[in-house]
C-alpha cells in the first residue's frame, strides 16, 4: 500500500469520528474507539538496539558501537532483526489483548543528533559526532527497520529534532543558539537525508528551544524546513511531556491551552506527555480549529494503515521463535566485534593462551550486566560479561583470577567497607597474574537521560573525561606491581586516556563500548585473536575537557574534528587492528566540468598481514581555500571491505557535487571555484593519526 491509498483509507475512517474521538487519537497512549472497531494503540516504543523495554529481545550492542562499525549495509541488516522481532512481539501480544506501552510498531529511534561534546551523557545513542557518517547510518537503520514490503515492517522515527546534545539536566529550558551555517552544516543533515532519502516515518522533536522557538512548536522546524523544504510526508511527535515544557519551563505560553495551540500550529501531531488531555478546552476556547485535530489525526491513521494495522501484512506470519534466536543472537556478537576498538597495541595482543598460566581480570565492568547494555535496552535470557568471556576463552590450562578492584563511582564496593576495599584483593591478584585485563570504564548508570541515570552530580552528563571514581588510582596502583596490562574500556563515550596511553606498562587498549548481551564473548575473542578489531572512532577522543568551548555553547567552533585538531588524544576515524593494511594506486576521475560531474575516487586496498580483517575504507574532502570557520577535512565516504590475508581489492566510491560543498554564514549551500583536496585511507589524513 502506498502513501496516497493509506491517506485515504485514514481520512474516510477519520470521518467517522467524532472530534472528542479524533482529540482522543492525539496522544501516545490512544484510546480504542470501539463502535468504529479500533483497538487502542500506545504509540511509544523504542528499538536504538534492538526492542526495547518489553521483556526479552536480542540486545545488540549499543549504537555509538554500532556507529564504530563503520558499515551501513551491517546496519540495515541488524535494523531488519530488530523490525522482525518488533513484528513478532506486537502479533504475539495484541493476539492476548496486551496493547500496553513498548509494544506497538512505532518505534522511537534511531537518535541522529550530533555527539558535539564529550560530556553529553545521551552520545552513546547516537553514532557519533559527524554528520555524514550519521546520516549514512541513520538512513541505513531507517531502511532495514521500515522494509520495502507491500506495507511497513515498522515505523522509524529521527529523533530529536533538532540541535540537541545536552546538557541533560537544562534541556526543559534550555535555547540552543545556532548560526544559520551550523545549522545548515551540522544539525540538520542527517535529519534531512533521513526525510528525503530513506522516508522515514516519524519525526520527534526536541525538548530545548532552537533559536527561540521550543523545538516541538516551532515553525522553523516543523512547518518551514521539515513540510515545506523538505517535502516530509509522515508524522511529527513530541519529546515526551515536551509540550508541557512550553508553560511550565519555557515560559513562552500561559497555560497548557495555548502550548497546544502553538504544537498544532507548527504540526506536531501526535503528544508524548499529557498535554493534549487540553485538545478539547483548547478547540472551545477558539485557539485551534477541528482542521488542525482531523489533519493532525488522518497522519496518524495514515501511519497505522501503512503498518497494515487493519488490513494486514505480509509479516502477520512472523513467528514469536525468531525473538533472540541463534542467528540473531550471533549477529549481535558479529556486530560486538565489528564495533571493537584497537587504539593501543605494543605487541602484546592477540594474547598466546599456551605461554600464559594466569590471567587476573581487574575492574567493575568485568563482572557488570549493566554495562552490556547501555540504556533503551530489552531483555537478554542470557549475557556474557568480559569476565565470563575470558573465563571461557581462556581454556582449562590457564587459571583466570578475578577481583572487582573498586566501585565504579564510589569509594567503597561494601557499604560498611572502608575506602579502597577492594584495591588488596587487585594487587593480589596482580602479583600472580602473568598478564592482567583491567575492565574500567562507564555505564548507562553514570552517563544517560536525565531521569533515567543515576548520576548524582551531572543528570546523566559527564563533568569531566577522567576515569571515574577509584577508577585511575586503581589501574595506575595494579600497574606499579610491573606485570603487562590490556586495558578495556566500556563506556559510551570518549574519555580522557592520556595516562594509560603514554605508560609503557599498558601495552594494549580495547575501546569496547556498551558491545550489547553476549559482548563479553566478543571482547575476549578479540583479546585471544580469534578476529581481528577493526572498529574506527566515530568521535573524537580529547586530552581532557578545559580546552573545549563550554558545554552550552552550540557552535561547532573548536568541536570535533572538523573544526579542531587540538589536544586530540585519538582522532575520529582512527583504529588498529592485528593485520596490515597497504593503500596504493590513489587517483580519482574527473572530467573536463571537474566536480560539477560525479567524481569517483578509486584506491587499491591490500592486506599484508597475518588476521582477515574488515578495513573501513574512508573519504575525505577539504576545500584548499576555506575561510577560518569553514570546516578542515570531512569524511565524505565510506566503505566497508572484507579483506582475506593477502588478498587485494580496488575500491571505488564516488562523490557528488554536493559533497565538495560548504555552507555559507547565511546557511546556503554552495561550491566554491578553487582547489578541492581528496584523501582516501583508513584513517583521517592527520598528523595524530599518522603518529598512532
Amino acid at each position: 500500500m502506498n502513501r496516497e491509498e493509506a491517506r485515504k483509507k485514514a481520512e474516510a475512517l477519520v470521518a467517522k469520528m467524532t472530534v472528542e474521538e479524533k482529540a482522543g487519537q492525539l496522544k501516545f497512549d490512544a484510546p480504542s474507539i470501539e463502535r468504529l472497531g479500533i483497538p487502542a494503540y500506545n504509540w511509544w516504543n523504542e528499538a536504538l538496539h534492538g526492542v526495547a523495554r518489553a521483556g526479552t529481545a536480542t540486545v545488540f550492542p549499543q549504537a555509538i558501537a554500532l556507529a564504530a562499525m563503520f558499515d551501513d549495509k551491517k546496519l540495515k541488516e541488524i535494523a531488519d532483526v530488530i523490525a522482525e522481532e518488533g513484528r513478532a512481539k506486537y502479533h504475539a501480544f495484541s493476539g492476548e489483548g496486551d496493547r500496553d506501552i513498548y509494544k506497538g510498531l512505532t518505534f522511537w529511534s534511531p537518535n541522529v543528533n550530533i555527539f558535539r561534546d564529550p560530556r553529553w551523557g545521551r552520545g552513546h545513542e547516537t553514532y557519533g559526532e559527524d554528520p555524514y557518517l550519521t546520516s549514512r547510518l541513520g538512513v541505513a537503520f531507517v531502511k532495514g527497520l521500515q522494509g520495502d514490503g507491500d506495507t511497513m515492517k515498522a515505523a522509524a522515527c529521527a529523533k530529536h529534532f533538532a540541535v540537541h546534545s545536552g546538557p541533560e539536566a537544562l534541556r526543559h529550558e534550555f535555547d540552543a543558539k545556532a548560526s544559520p551555517k551550523d545549522l545548515y552544516e551540522t544539525y540538520l543533515p542527517a535529519f534531512e537525508a533521513l526525510v528525503k532519502e530513506a522516508d522515514v516515518e516519524a519525526v520527534m522533536g526536541a525538548y530545548n528551544r532552537t533559536n527561540g522557538e521550543p523545538c516541538c512548536g516551532s515553525k522553523t522546524l516543523l512547518k518551514d524546513i521539515l513540510r515545506d523544504d523538505w517535502g516530509f510526508k509522515g508524522h511529527v511527535v513530541s519529546d515526551c511531556w515536551a509540550v508541557r515544557d512550553f508553560h511550565l519551563n519555557h515560559k513562552v505560553t500561559e497555560g497548557p491551552k495555548e502550548s497546544v495551540k502553538m504544537a498544532l500550529d507548527a504540526g506536531c501531531d501526535l503528544n508524548c506527555g499529557c498535554t493534549y488531555a487540553y485538545i478539547m478546552a483548547a478547540l472551545k476556547k477558539g485557539l485551534i480549529t477541528e482542521e488542525q485535530i482531523t489533519r493532525s489525526c488522518v497522519r496518524l491513521y495514515t501511519t497505522r494503515f501503512l503498518l497494515g494495522l487493519f488490513d494486514g501484512s505480509e509479516y502477520d506470519s512472523i513467528p514469536y521463535e525468531v525473538v533472540e534466536c541463534e542467528g540473531h543472537r550471533k549477529l549481535a556478537v558479529t556486530a560486538a566485534e565489528k564495533g571493537i576498538v584497537l587504539l593501543k597495541n605494543d605487541g602484546i595482543l592477540p594474547l598466546d593462551k599456551s605461554r600464559i598460566k594466569t590471567i587476573g581480570v581487574i575492574g567493575p565492568n568485568a563482572n557488570s550486566r549493566r554495562v552490556l547494555s547501555g540504556n533503551y535496552h530489552g531483555t537478554s535470557s542470557h549475557y556474557v560479561t568480559v569476565l565470563d568471556g575470558i573465563q571461557k576463552e581462556a581454556g582449562e590450562t590457564c587459571r583466570v583470577l578475578y577481583s572487582e578492584g573498586c566501585h565504579l563511582y564510589k569509594d567503597q564496593v561494601e557499604f560498611l567497607g572502608e575506602p579502597k576495599d577492594r584495591f588488596k584483593e587487585a594487587l593480589i591478584a596482580a602479583e600472580r597474574a602473568d598478564v592482567i585485563v583491567m575492565c574500567l570504564g562507564l555505564d548507562a548508570g553514570i552517563e544517560g537521560e536525565e531521569g533515567d541515570a543515576g548520576n548524582e552530580y551531572a543528570s546523566g552528563d559527564k563533568l569531566g573525561l577522567k576515569l571515574p571514581g577509584l577508577q585511575q588510582e586503581l589501574l595506575e596502583a595494579v600497574a606499579a606491581v610491573g606485570k603487562p596490562i590490556v586495558l578495556t574500556v566500556l563506556a559510551g563515550s570518549a574519555l580522557d586516556l592520556s595516562w594509560a596511553q603514554e605508560h609503557a606498562q599498558i601495552r594494549a587498549i580495547l575501546d569496547c563500548w556498551y558491545p550489547g548481551a553476549r559482548g563479553g564473548k566478543a571482547i575476549a575473542e578479540a583479546l585471544f585473536g580469534e578476529f581481528s578489531p577493526c572498529g574506527k572512532l566515530p568521535v573524537t577522543f580529547y586530552e581532557g575537557t578545559e580546552f573545549l568551548p563550554d558545554f552550552t555553547d552550540y557552535s561547532m567552533a573548536g568541536r570535533t574534528y572538523r573544526y579542531t585538531d587540538r589536544h586530540v588524544l585519538y582522532p575520529f576515524g582512527y583504529g588498529l587492528t592485528y593485520s596490515q593494511i597497504r593503500y596504493s594506486d590513489a587517483h580519482a576521475d574527473v572530467t573536463d566540468f571537474g566536480i560539477l560531474e560525479p567524481v569517483t575516487v578509486h584506491v587499491t586496498v591490500e592486506n599484508t598481514g597475518t588476521y582477515p580483517v574488515q578495513e573501513a575504507v574512508q573519504v575525505y574532502v577539504r576545500f584548499s581555500e576555506r575561510e577560518a570557520y569553514d570546516p578542515g577535512y570531512q569524511l565524505k565516504g565510506i566503505r566497508s571491505v572484507a579483506l582475506e590475508c593477502g588478498e587485494k581489492k580496488e575500491v571505488c566510491i564516488t562523490l557528488s557535487t554536493r559533497d565538495f560543498a560548504l555552507i555559507s554564514e547565511e546557511g546556503k549551500c554552495l561550491v566554491h571555484p578553487g582547489s578541492y583536496e581528496i584523501a582516501v585511507g583508513g584513517q583521517q589524513p592527520d598528523e595524530r593519526s599518522s603518529r598512532l
